[in-house]
């Protein structure tokens, strides 16, 4: 059976991704801080399909987490699929926010999706197969709606992403890379950044289960961009291809502000 790894297992995107992998007989490495919950989910994954699961608990914001998961894709049984699911945003505004956090958002969202990709990405040239998938979002194509570093943060992702994608190495190996860029999307990620659900308007809000299937769809067709939903796809033509002042005139943002 394949192996899939995916960070930030044990809720949103992450746990719909191991939702979605286990139906198609994926066996599953799951990443995340918190052991007991990985251990709760790992088991109703093994009950609810026969799959067989590790746990990992790491906390990828720091070098001993990294290297514990790094180590793991480096082992056996070899993973075929990376999920760099796990990051994190703020509801403050940049300068209420304080510098540390913004540097624990880095290691998570930036230097943690760098260092999987590197290990990952050498144990699968040399076999010439396997994908990954980095988690990234829409906000990472123009103004958006922090007023922080997670859309920088995603723009990273994205263009590393698709940096990779195109050169001769990772091709040549038959390796897939994927971004995928949500938008809105009803997880655990806002209440736990205290970011309000109540705007924008419910039309604009997805579904994880559906973000995920239409990720793994891309996935197999050999996208290396996947945007769910018509409505998001022509946010990020708009964002891609409009005048930057003209798109800094539509964005909106609902950091809290200081006092």
């Amino acid at each position: 059976m394949p192996t899939a790894l995916i960070t930030g297992a044990t809720a949103g995107l992450g746990k719909s991704f191991t939702r979605a992998l286990a139906e198609q007989g994926y066996d599953l490495v799951l990443v995340a801080r918190s052991e007991r919950d990985l251990k709760e989910h790992a088991e109703l994954l093994r009950a609810g399909h026969g799959i067989r699961t590790e746990v990992l608990p790491a906390d990828l914001t720091t070098d001993e987490g990294c290297a514990r998961v790094t180590a793991r894709l480096t082992a056996e049984p070899a993973v075929d699929l990376l999920v760099n699911n796990a990051g994190i945003g703020y509801d403050n505004a940049f300068l209420e926010t304080g510098i540390q956090a913004e540097e624990r958002l880095l290691d998570l969202n930036v230097r943690a999706v760098l260092r999987l990709t590197d290990a990952a990405l050498g144990e699968m040239t040399r076999r010439r197969s396997g994908s990954i998938v980095n988690v990234a979002s829409v906000a990472g194509l123009g103004p958006a709606w922090l007023s922080s570093t997670y859309p920088a943060s995603k723009a990273w992702i994205i263009g590393f992403t698709e940096s990779l994608a195109v050169s001769q190495q990772v091709r040549d190996a038959g390796v897939r890379m994927m971004a995928l860029l949500p938008g809105y999307t009803r997880t655990e990620f806002h209440q736990r950044a205290g970011i309000p659900t109540t705007f924008p308007p419910s039309w604009l809000w997805l579904h994880s289960d559906d973000v995920v299937r239409s990720a793994l769809r891309d996935l197999r067709k050999g996208k290396v961009l996947s945007i769910p939903s018509l409505r998001y796809k022509t946010a990020a033509w708009g964002l891609r291809h409009l005048p930057r002042p003209l798109s800094r005139r539509f964005a909106w943002d609902i950091s809290k502000p200081g006092h």
